[in-house]
Order: C-alpha cells, then structure tokens, then sequence
C-alpha cells in the first residue's frame, strides 16, 4: 500500500509536495534531498508530479516519476486539455508496469495559445476521465478537483454538484484548488461530511509572498483580492525579511488550521529546496503548540491578516456589480422560454412515440445516410439546423437532453458535466462569455432538474464520433432502449 493510500486510510495528515517538472539537474537533486527526508513536521511526505502547467519543453510526470527513481508512492497527475480516452488509457498501462497505481485527474486549464475563436481543443473532461480509470484499475487511489472559492449562488453551487459527479465516477479523494479564504475551507468539509460516503480532502497551500499574489491575482480559480494585495505590499515596502517571515508564518497556521479543520491533508506548493522545507517545518513546531482549538485558530488566523489601521482583510472578490442572472440566481424569462421551447422541439422531433419524431427516426435511419455521400450530407444539415440555433459543433453524440438545451460545445474547453475550476463570478476562464454551467443550473434550479447535475454522469465524446451526424445514433439508442 502506498505512504498517501495508507496515511489516508489511517486518517493520518499527509503532506503531498507538488513537483512541476522541469529539464533542470539542480531542482532534481534538491527534490532528492527533500524526498530523502521524507516528511513536514511529522506528516509523511511524498511527490506529485503536475501535468501541462508549464510550458511544452516541460517533462511529462511519468518521465518524471523515472527521473524520481519511481518511487511507488508518487501521485501523478493527468490533464485532460487536448487529450482523448487513449491518452488516459495509455498513462495508467505504463504507470502500472511501473508500479504506480495512483492518480490524481484534472480536466485541466487554459492550452496555452488556445483561442476559442480558433481551432477547438477538446479537454477529456474529469468525470468521464475518472470512470474510464476506475473501469481500468478498480483498485487504484483516484484523486480529483475541487474549487469551493466562488462567491456567486450559480458558480459554487455548480462546483459542488460536479464534485458529486466526480464520487459518484469513482474518486477517492478531492483536492481543493489554492485559496486562503478559512470560511471556504469550512465550506468544503462541511459539505463533504454531509456526503453519503464522505471521501478525504486535501487542500492546496502555497507561502504567499507580495510577488506571488501579483502572480497568482491573474491565475484563473484563483482569488487573490485587492485587499491582500495591498497587505502583501505593504508589509514588503516595510520589510522585506519581515514580509517573507510573515508569510511563512501564515503558511504554517494555515495548515495547522486545516489540521483542525479535519482534512486529511496539503497539497504543497512552491517548496523547492530541503532548507525551505526545514524552515516550514520549524514555522509549524512554533505555531502548534499555541493553537488549542479550532476557535482559538480562527481568532490567529484573523490577527495575522489584519490590517495596520486594525481592520481584516477581505478574502472575498467585490460583488457589487450585476451578476449576469438574476440577483437571487433565477432564470431570466428568455433562459426558461428557450428552455421550454426547445424541450418541446425535442419532444416532437426526437422521441418516437410522437407521430413526427417516428417519422423523422425512420428517415434519417434509412441505409442512405451510411454511405459517404449520404453520411457528409446528414452531417451537414444537422450542423446547418443546430450551430446558428445552439452553437452545435458536430460532436456526433447529442447530450442536449442531458445539459437542459446548453450545448456542451458552446464551452471553449467542451466540458458537459459541470465547469473547470477556472470561472470568477459565473465567467468563464476564457473571459468572453459567461460559464454556460452557471446558465444550467439556473435552468436546473427553475424546472426542479438540480439532482440530474449531481447525478447523470455524461460520457465523453470519442474523436471517431466527432464530425458526423448524431441523429441515426440517437434514434438506434432509443430503439435499444424500448427493446429493454
């Protein structure tokens, strides 16, 4: 049994180091000494290899895991941003003649250069991604994503209807994305332990410094407000070897704070070298023994982000603006008269019982359509019906029914089960619209649909079935389906 699948069986803390592999010998030999060590004040300590987050020249984290010596207890992750099903399948056959069963899967951020007004990149999308691993390895440690720090109704609510999906799909575990607001911390255990099978959490954690908020402030997911920006600056304007103990101290709380809090354990970031490793690691002995309770906690954790003219800092983004619905999350009237118009359509066109729909599946199942001339011309009348009304990009396996009429295709990364952890206040990471989730579960909450988006676990689409006509299949399904 791995240290992580073991230390999470135990309900012991664990501390997972995240490693972005890079082509440099001097971080690897760090890495070794760090490894070597083996633990942050007392947690036992093992590698995560990140996927795609740097640039293309990066190391991929099976590679790394082999520079690593492949020490059995690595967490590998995998990004499904410009990926298919045989990539996945294919990582996890030669993880396992490796010995390496435990995975950590992300749909992934942005592609760097991806345009959603250019050539699609398809993402294989974390909920079908982690069945097809659980399908593969029944017994292997499955780990997915979180992101609890959304501050309008439609956003976290979707957040947390996906990450029902995602144990529903077969995750063992769910890792927060970096944050450093404590109520949303409680937010997120509050919400797991109320889970019918709870599942452990780890939370991301990072030593913020003046220079990495400035970073981390454009990171999509990612909540660094103004106010903790203006903290960070001053403190460094001031001190600089003031601001970076500061900094280091918070580190520390925090996780003690989530010690308290009940996760099962960090997920590290931006520790490179075993000295700053030590240093975290006398931060937490000094910190620990005068922290008694979650409530004494939450009063340190207050005091070290408070202001000089005595005030806290804000954790949460401004909402004084308009949300993009309704103040109280509804659906606007054009939201539902789509909706209810295009269910109906649906309902006359699709659905064999209804004299037309039994006409248009005996047409279109016709053996015409299998020829090449036949199949291109369906194909191209279903693309010419559906992209000017839904934005439809011929996947060629129609889910509308499943995502409430919201077309899956109308997200730059494709995603049908629910949003990447990248919107801020029902944008979408890419900036230009708003998240198309945020819509369904307005839609969702006004037609009394919300347990479908923690329930339907929606198939991803295979790149064979991409660019054809999805109506023959759809009918062949329905057929299979009364057959039964």
């Amino acid at each position: 049994m791995s240290t992580l699948k073991q230390a999470l069986a135990q309900q012991d803390f664990v501390c997972v180091l995240e490693v972005i592999p890079q082509p440099s010998a001097r971080r690897w030999a760090a890495l070794e000494q760090i490894l070597q060590h083996g633990q942050l004040a007392g947690a036992p300590l093992l590698p995560a290899f990140a996927d795609r987050v740097g640039l293309h020249h990066d190391i991929g984290p099976l590679a790394a895991a082999g520079i690593a010596n492949d020490p059995a207890s690595a967490l590998l992750h995998f990004s499904g941003k410009d990926r298919e099903r045989s990539h996945l399948l294919q990582q996890m056959a030669l993880m396992e003649q490796r010995g390496l069963r435990q995975l950590l899967v992300l749909s992934g951020d942005r592609l760097p250069g991806h345009q959603p007004d250019q050539t699609p990149v398809r993402y294989l999308e974390s909920v079908p991604a982690l069945q097809i691993a659980r399908e593969y390895g029944p017994d292997w440690l499955l780990g997915a994503a979180l992101n609890p720090f959304k501050y309008l109704e439609e956003e976290r609510a979707a957040q947390y209807l996906k990450a029902q999906k995602k144990l529903r799909a077969g995750a063992d575990f769910l890792t927060l994305q970096l944050g450093y607001d404590a109520a949303k911390h409680l937010e997120a255990q509050r919400w797991m332990a109320a889970q019918p099978q709870p599942k452990p959490l780890l939370a991301c954690v990072m030593k913020l410094t003046s220079a990495r908020a400035a970073t981390l402030q454009s990171v999509p997911g990612i909540v660094i407000t103004d106010a903790m920006r203006r903290l960070l600056d001053d403190e460094q304007r001031r001190s600089p070897a003031a601001a970076e103990a500061r900094a280091l101290e918070r580190l520390a709380l925090q996780i003690i704070g989530l010690q308290w809090i009940g996760y099962a354990g960090i997920h590290l970031s931006g520790v490179h070298t075993l000295e700053e490793l030590q240093r975290l690691e006398q931060a937490i002995d000094a910190q620990r023994g005068r922290i008694h309770s979650l409530e004494h906690w939450q009063q340190r954790w207050r005091a070290c982000w408070e202001r000089a003219d005595g005030g806290d800092t804000v954790f949460a983004p401004p909402l004084d603006r308009q949300p993009l619905g309704q103040p109280d999350a509804r659906a606007t009237g054009r939201e539902l008269r789509r909706y209810r118009w295009l269910a109906q359509l649906h309902r006359v066109l699709f659905d064999r019982r209804h004299w037309l729909g039994s006409a248009v599946g005996w047409l279109v199942t016709r053996q015409f359509w299998q020829s090449a001339a036949g199949a291109q011309l369906l194909h191209a009348t279903e693309r010419a019906v559906k992209r000017p009304l839904l934005g439809c990009d011929s996947c060629g396996n129609c889910r509308l029914e499943d995502t409430l009429y919201v077309c899956p295709e109308t997200c730059p990364k494709g995603l049908a089960n629910g949003p990447c952890g990248g919107t801020h206040l029902n944008r979408c990471e890419f900036g230009d619209r708003e998240c198309i989730h945020s819509v369904k579960y307005r839609l969702a909450k006004a037609t009394d649909q919300l347990p479908q988006l923690a329930q339907t676990l929606i198939p991803c689409i295979n790149a064979d079935d991409r660019h054809r006509s999805s109506w023959p299949r759809w009918f062949e399904e329905e057929d299979s389906r009364s057959e039964q």
